[in-house]
């Protein structure tokens, strides 16, 4: 008996008649609070990064030395002169992806970044899967950069054969690998300056990164200087702006927006942030900004100091600076190429052992990963274990072919930070999971509105109003409000109806428009369709992406949505169309990954699920939890302090 119904012990908290586990995959954690930090106990990580830390780590990330490299191939093969508007295309379409993130991380300002967010909106089995997608993504995504960035030191040193015996790259015939000793020593400098405190990380990054950015300047101001002295030779050409064509463009777009993933790494260190709902909003617009400009810029200055089409694919800066007689320009792009990867394997490497706590504060990975250092107040141990897993990579693998399992996990959670800021605004979750152990004071509480409430089905939450975010009751006691304001308790009635039907179609809007975006790219991606068949799918998709776009922009978003999570934070704009637009992107992106990039991905994939199945379903924190209104969760704690007082 209280706020919660039998059939809600059954069903959302995961035990009782959960017919083969299914339900323990959309069971919801709520949103890290005051309440929860101090329930859980342990130390906790230390707030210590601010607005200038976080464009740090968001440029560090972004800004690769793929940038060094990708304005020759795009350029050669795709955009030609309009690389700069391919870049800005990109930066728009990264902007969506930036806009969603930033709402969720100052809402829900917890490590985790969007495994946290999905496991708040969705449910708890995207939510495993997002968490394991983004583990690989980051350990592939730091070996490979670690291991590219010997070459780059070999050319400091004088060529590619210069490196030290035991830092150079060693052939082993029997075993036919080539091992890299300076991957795996440098990935192990950066796991023990990880584990020595956020704050001096971040500070080494902060010097890196503005090394690597001193580089792209020079490249700009001397390049321009080139160009204007040589009449940029690259822009007077007879194709014209666009010599394939606006496609071209487009397709170039597609190909340079993996330069900006990275971003997301500035959500992941939300719980480390002095004033989240501030400086996280700040710092990934403005490091996204940052990177966008400094594209745009350095491609603008090299498309125009040779002609596209005689551009080096491997060199392309070195070789513009070296037609125009600048030799020694090659050493500057060298070393900021070099800063630029040991930026991004800082970047790469902060972030999982972040995702790893927080899948063990859930109960979803064992409680080893969850463990803070009292004194470097960082997760050592997981921080330990990811820089060991990177480094064996690092060493004994080339994980370049495995590169484009990097991108999967990326777009994967960028889709699903969209959806989630639809779910937020349209369906937020209204009933909140307590321990068991609350359950004396649940049922105080309950008892304080009445019998009336003994009945009250949080697994149809969704179907009533009052439940988010106001602090009224669910329902007038018992005998009240029905024998003596019969006219207002009718009226009750029909709001609750009202919101409820508001509430379905919103939430059957919301996953028929990711079916029609899911449709929609797949037929634009297939070309192998007969063409009938195709045009009709695409039509098909269209229409669904379309309706859902009209129908979530005619209705009326939650009340709920103004008091979820930590308020006063960024608030995204233009809710429906920007995610829409997002979800969209992304799945046409992840679809075009490729068959080879999907099979292993899958792999990886099925690999998780035996891992859910057989411990975090078992093991997770929501298991025994008992699921209450969210207006009364406040109250329900405040009872359950006055009773243990």
């Amino acid at each position: 008996m209280g706020l919660v119904s039998d059939s809600q012990k059954d069903g959302r908290g995961g035990g009782g008649n959960d017919l083969l586990g299914l339900k323990s995959l959309v069971r919801r954690k709520q949103v890290d609070s005051v309440h929860t930090k101090t329930s859980s106990g342990g130390h906790q990580l230390a707030k210590e990064l601010s607005v200038s830390h976080l464009i740090a780590i968001g440029v560090g990330s972004t800004i690769g030395a793929g940038v060094y490299i990708l304005v020759g191939t795009v350029a050669r093969e795709h955009s030609g002169p309009a690389l700069a508007f391919s870049f800005l295309i990109a930066g728009i379409a990264a902007a969506l992806s930036a806009f969603c993130y930033a709402e969720l991380a100052s809402r829900c300002p917890s490590a985790g970044s969007a495994y946290h967010y999905s496991y708040i909106c969705v449910g708890e089995g995207l939510a495993w899967l997002i968490g394991w997608a983004l583990i690989l993504e980051y350990t592939i995504g730091g070996s490979a950069v670690a291991r590219g960035i010997s070459p780059n030191m070999a050319l400091l040193f004088g060529g590619a054969d210069s490196l030290p015996g035991f830092l150079a790259r060693h052939y082993i015939p029997g075993l036919n690998l080539v091992v890299d000793p300076c991957a795996a020593i440098l990935v192990f400098v950066v796991t023990g300056l990880l584990c020595v405190g956020i704050k001096e990380s971040t500070l080494v990054q902060s010097i890196v990164t503005t090394a690597n950015i001193f580089a792209m300047i020079f490249v700009i101001i001397a390049g321009g200087y080139l160009g204007f002295k040589s009449g940029w030779p690259g822009y007077e050409l007879p194709v014209g702006y666009f010599p394939f064509g606006v496609d071209g463009m487009l397709a170039g777009a597609s190909t340079v927006f993996f330069a900006f993933i990275g971003f997301d790494s500035v959500a992941s260190t939300a719980e480390e942030v002095k004033s989240p709902q501030r400086d996280l909003p700040l710092g990934i617009g403005a490091a996204l900004s940052i990177c966008c400009m400094l594209y745009m810029l350095v491609s603008s200055v090299i498309v125009g100091l040779v002609p596209y089409y005689v551009m080096d694919p491997d060199t392309p800066i070195s070789s513009a600076f070296a037609s125009h007689g600048v030799q020694w320009a090659a050493y500057v792009i060298t070393i900021g190429a070099f800063t630029a990867l040991c930026s991004t394997l800082m970047g790469s490497l902060l972030p999982q052992p972040r995702i790893l706590m927080a899948m063990a504060r859930d109960g979803l990975l064992p409680s080893f990963f969850s463990e803070v250092n009292k004194h470097t107040q960082v997760p050592v141990k997981s921080t330990l274990v990811t820089g060991i897993v990177a480094a064996a990579l690092a060493f004994f693998m080339d994980v370049e072919q495995l590169a484009g399992m990097v991108s999967v996990g990326t777009l994967l959670a960028f889709t699903m930070v969209a959806i989630s800021v639809l779910i937020l605004r349209y369906v937020p979750p209204d009933s909140v999971p307590l321990p068991s152990s609350f359950q004396l004071a649940i049922d105080s509480v309950s008892l304080r509105y009445g019998n009336s409430t003994t009945d009250y089905d949080v697994e149809n939450s969704k179907d009533h109003v009052g439940t988010s975010g106001d602090n009224t009751p669910l329902l007038p006691g018992k005998g009240e409000a029905p024998v003596r304001y019969p006219l207002i308790a009718k009226e009750a009635a029909q709001v609750l109806l009202n919101e409820g039907n508001r509430r379905k179609i919103a939430g059957w809007t919301i996953m028929l428009t990711c079916v029609g975006a899911l449709v929609l790219a797949s037929a634009a991606s297939t070309v192998d369709l007969p063409s009938a068949f195709r045009f009709s799918l695409c039509g098909a998709g269209g229409v669904l992406l379309l309706s859902g776009l009209i129908v979530l922009t005619s209705i009326d978003q939650d009340d709920a949505r103004h008091n979820f999570g930590h308020t006063g934070g960024f608030i995204c704009p233009f809710v429906p169309l920007l995610p829409i637009a997002c979800i969209l992107i992304n799945v046409y992106l992840l679809i075009n990954l490729g068959a080879a990039t999907w099979t292993r991905v899958s792999i990886w994939l099925l690999v998780g699920v035996f891992v859910y199945v057989f411990y975090g379903r078992t093991h997770s924190l929501l298991l025994d939890a008992v699921y209450v209104p969210a207006a009364h969760v406040d109250e329900i704690y405040q009872s359950s302090a006055n009773s243990l007082a």
